[in-house]
């Protein structure tokens, strides 16, 4: 029985990928919307600058980066701990294996 749970526990992380790919482009697009919306408050603008702007100044699209990259790991941070927390709920098991960080 023992030897099963660990066959089951190997196999989980390989499962999860696609669960895990699917959660990743979710998080993506909602971090983009919220980049938008959080643009839109911040410059009153429609659109953000981007590096090869010519017309916006150089600490403009910084800011944006900088504000996008924060929101974005935010958004994917929440959704891969959410992600990770129902398969626990649902297998038992935790969907990766221990790691000593993301990559």
């Amino acid at each position: 029985m023992a030897k099963k749970s660990k066959k089951a526990k190997k196999k989980l992380p390989l499962a999860y990928k696609p669960i895990g790919f699917a959660l990743g482009w979710t998080s993506g697009t909602v971090a983009g919307m919220a980049f938008q919306k959080t643009w839109k408050v911040i410059r009153k603008e429609d659109n953000a600058p981007d590096a090869l702007d010519r017309d916006r100044g150089g600490g403009e699209f910084l800011l944006a980066a900088a504000i996008q990259g924060a929101i974005f790991a935010v958004v994917r941070s929440a959704v891969d701990r959410a992600g990770a927390k129902a398969i626990e709920r649902s297998t038992g098991t935790w969907p990766v294996p221990d790691q000593g960080g993301r990559d």
